[in-house]
């Protein structure tokens, strides 16, 4: 495998990224704003920054064709203009801070996950020229962690802190088109159940994705565990539920590269390659060909220096760096480029300040 293209754009973490379409301007949430880079040869340089938040800003997310950023802690949308970049703020109705947010696939409307207990899609009322948002509620019990749209822009995965990944519709009449049936249900008004899936060991839940043909679901939680949803029909059980426990720290996002492959990635600092299918999931191994760390170092240490390391320092070796591309826990990760449902390349971004793109 190629090595990643890595981009250390400053001191400070990364809450998110998002790339745009064309991949020549990069997003990232950083502090109360969010900085827009644009690509500069191999490079990113800072070319403008979208100011206006009070809070932390915790995400962000570009809608490929249409270009509009959505940011948050509270919600705006922001549109290109002949004088720079302009905001519109979202009623999204909450008393408790935005946690995530994603466009959906059609750009009509986005999900904002919150410490509310609620998820607001949010949409754009033609009428009153400003963004308006619908409360997805019941059964939510806690702060929604993460959310994930299935391809048809109706059906929403999102995970929280109550240990639950749940498929919620998100149809609104005059915005949506009527989706065809699916495994997920048929008729499917707003705020419909089609699925509740429990951590085994009650772990939050951090990531969550459907697959490309949104047949399966896969959500991550924090016993560093993975489950697969293959779900059989409306009001049927599953069709199997496969959880991979893993002896790996927790991940915190994750994307399908086709129909047999998960790639996530969290506080080990590496994305790991996981396949598998309805009989069963394994973890292939890490993305990055290194050994772990402190592995072999001591070997290559000469006998002496070692001893005077010990004699200065109390300790053989300043092992402060990492043997792997990112330096603190991978926030984020997200499809950078990909073909019919198979990733050609994925982007990461962490705490460490850097984002990086790899090659699959």
């Amino acid at each position: 495998m190629p090595a990643p293209e890595v981009h250390h754009l400053f001191h400070h973490p990364i809450a998110d990224h998002s790339f745009s379409a064309d991949r020549q301007t990069l997003a990232v949430a950083r502090d109360n704003n969010v900085e827009l880079y644009g690509k500069s040869g191999s490079n990113f340089s800072l070319q403008d920054e979208l100011k206006g938040h009070d809070k932390t800003v915790t995400g962000v997310d570009i809608a490929p064709e249409t270009g509009r950023i959505v940011t948050y802690r509270n919600a705006y949308v922001w549109e290109p203009s002949p004088t720079g970049w302009k905001p519109t703020l979202v009623l999204l109705r909450i008393n408790r801070a935005a946690t995530f947010v994603r466009w959906s696939p059609s750009e009509r409307k986005f999900a904002v996950g919150s410490g509310a207990r609620v998820i607001a899609i949010c949409y754009f009322e033609e009428e009153n020229d400003w963004w308006v948002s619908k409360h997805l509620k019941k059964p939510i019990r806690s702060t929604i962690t993460t959310v994930a749209w299935h391809p048809n822009s109706v059906l929403l995965a999102a995970g929280s802190t109550d240990s639950h990944a749940r498929v919620f519709s998100s149809f609104i009449k005059g915005v949506d088109a009527r989706p065809e049936a699916s495994v997920w249900g048929e008729r499917l008004p707003f705020n419909t159940v089609c699925g509740e899936y429990l951590n085994n060991s009650a772990g939050w839940v951090h990531g969550c994705a459907f697959s490309p043909s949104g047949n399966a679901l896969a959500f991550t939680a924090h016993d560093s565990s993975v489950t697969i949803v293959y779900p059989s029909g409306p009001d049927q059980d599953p069709k199997a539920v496969v959880s991979i426990s893993t002896q790996l720290l927790p991940f915190l996002s994750l994307v399908w590269n086709g129909e047999d492959e998960i790639i996530a990635a969290g506080y080990d600092c590496e994305a790991y390659r996981l396949q598998g299918n309805e009989r069963g999931w394994q973890i292939v191994g890490s993305m990055e060909s290194k050994g772990r760390p402190g592995m072999g170092a001591a070997r290559e240490e000469s006998a002496l220096n070692m001893f005077r390391q010990m004699d200065l320092k109390g300790k053989a070796k300043d092992d402060t760096q990492l043997k792997t591309v990112h330096q603190n826990t991978i926030a984020t990760i997200r499809i950078y480029d990909e073909a019919g449902g198979a990733i050609r390349k994925f982007s990461t971004s962490g705490v460490d300040g850097r984002v990086a793109i790899w090659s699959t």
